[in-house]
């Protein structure tokens, strides 16, 4: 049988020592199966920026600094915490000095490059920030060639044919496509006879950070299942696929999917809340390889498996949702003229705003998108120059979302607003597509988890009853 392709990430990876007999080498015949490793967690945090609380790291220092000192502290903190990390995951001495060998080899290499970087752009002919997106990549490569080297040297001590495969690029040819990259790292790879450890980043000519910024690993994973005609794409997880955050409705409340296709995990990549990402998805989509998400601490369990393939019968399989902005513009001279919708489109991707859901009708134009307030404003500030008399708010609401495969028959835009009136609260928005894959309430952002509850309750969990009543 074909191999497989199995992504596990930084959180996980963590914990990557406790997985060593469970996850990577089960049973008799451990190959046969290709693993593509994110950075350790927290690492690419320190490498880049903190991606949630946005706390500065070595790229976002250096590209601030001007003298350079606070960037090579963060460097140093990076090569303190790999090697904590590391020596947390490998029991033998000399497998613990070779890693850490490794790191200082690899940042001393990346600190040389950003000195001779300032070194050069301190002379006017050269521009820094026309190079910040190079040392973007060239960090974010160093904590997935750590991650893994280091499970590599842990399992060829536990007897493994493991071997390193590093597709970021360090001191080598840069100018080569990401199907190239990958091509030529796996040409004399056999997965029958050994299991490659692939890093999750891959340095390419066009760079993946531009495109895909945090994201780039999923990338990376797909393609590498694609090209080399994967049997099944695995992505392993610290918890199931399930019907909602069990740490919101409660873990005796949600459900394990087991089975779901792309249109579901497409919705759930716009909604925040990623199965894989959705050019991730669209690749192994192509390519027709399915995808399997996975709780990596019960390697038992199939999990979800994700593909084309219709449901058998209409059910609600996931109720999610996320803070948005709601950006009104109003204009009375909009109506019978086109154009306006393309103005603001335009202003929002000047500013990197993403788009969530928008609605109109015949003068106002709505769009619900995940974005700073401070982003808005630049925003606001070029629409009104644009329209100088239109009226533009800006409103923090919640959107609660019920997904699922098929919606046909089952009144979920009814219901759902029953649901959420039943439970005390009111929904100033909702709307359903004809393609009948999801239907989105929007509330007041304070009631955005209580509605959660209510319509997992009326659509997940009532339905169980049901079905177990039968």
């Amino acid at each position: 049988m074909a191999h497989t392709v199995e992504k596990i990430g930084g959180t996980t990876m963590s914990r990557i020592h406790e997985l060593r007999d469970t996850l990577l080498v089960r049973g008799d015949d451990p190959y046969g199966r290709v693993f593509v490793v994110s950075a350790f967690g927290g690492i690419t945090n320190l490498l880049l920026e903190h991606k949630k609380s946005g706390k500065p790291g070595v790229y976002a220092q250096f590209a601030d600094s001007d003298t350079g000192h606070g960037w090579q502290d963060a460097l140093c903190e990076v090569s303190d915490a790999m090697i904590g990390a590391h020596t947390e995951v490998l029991s033998a001495p000399g497998d613990v000095a070779q890693a850490t060998d490794f790191v200082r080899d690899r940042i001393e290499g990346a600190r040389n490059a950003l000195i001779d970087l300032q070194r050069i752009c301190a002379y006017g002919h050269f521009r820094l920030s026309e190079h910040m997106m190079q040392v973007r990549e060239l960090l974010s490569g160093l904590g997935e060639a750590h991650s893994a080297f280091v499970t590599t040297l842990m399992l060829q001590r536990a007897g493994v044919n493991a071997r390193f495969v590093d597709l970021s690029g360090w001191r080598d040819e840069g100018d080569v496509s990401l199907d190239e990259r990958i091509e030529r790292a796996m040409a004399e790879v056999d997965p029958v006879t050994e299991m490659p450890i692939v890093t999750g980043y891959a340095q390419c000519r066009r760079g993946l950070m531009g495109e895909f910024d945090r994201g780039y690993s999923e990338v990376t994973f797909s393609k590498l299942a694609a090209l080399t005609g994967a049997r099944e794409a695995i992505i392993h997880k610290e918890f199931h696929l399930s019907s909602a955050d069990p740490n919101l409705v409660g873990q005796d409340a949600v459900r394990k999917l087991g089975r779901t296709n792309y249109d579901v995990a497409d919705q759930l990549s716009n909604l925040g809340m990623e199965a894989i990402h959705p050019k991730a998805a669209k690749t192994l989509r192509q390519a027709e390889v399915p995808l399997r998400v996975t709780n990596a601490f019960e390697p038992d369990d199939p999990g979800t498996l994700i593909d084309d393939r219709p449901a058998d019968e209409a059910a609600v399989e996931i109720v999610t949702g996320l803070d948005v902005v709601a950006l009104e513009v109003f204009e009375q001279d909009m109506v019978g003229v086109k154009g306006y919708d393309a103005a603001i489109l335009d202003a929002l991707t000047r500013h990197d705003v993403r788009i969530v859901s928008k609605v109109s009708n015949a003068n106002t134009i709505t769009h619900y998108v995940d974005a700073s307030l401070k982003q808005l404003r630049r925003v606001e500030k070029d629409l009104k120059a644009l329209y100088p008399a239109a009226e533009i708010q800006l409103r923090t609401l919640g959107m609660a979302s019920v997904v699922g495969r098929d919606l046909r028959g089952l009144s979920v835009l009814t219901r759902g607003l029953q649901a959420i009136a039943e439970a005390g609260m009111e929904s100033v928005g909702a709307s359903q597509g004809p393609r009948n894959v999801d239907v989105q309430f929007l509330m007041e952002r304070d009631d955005l988890q209580p509605a959660i509850k209510a319509l997992h309750k009326a659509f997940v969990e009532s339905e169980s009853k049901v079905q177990l009543a039968a």
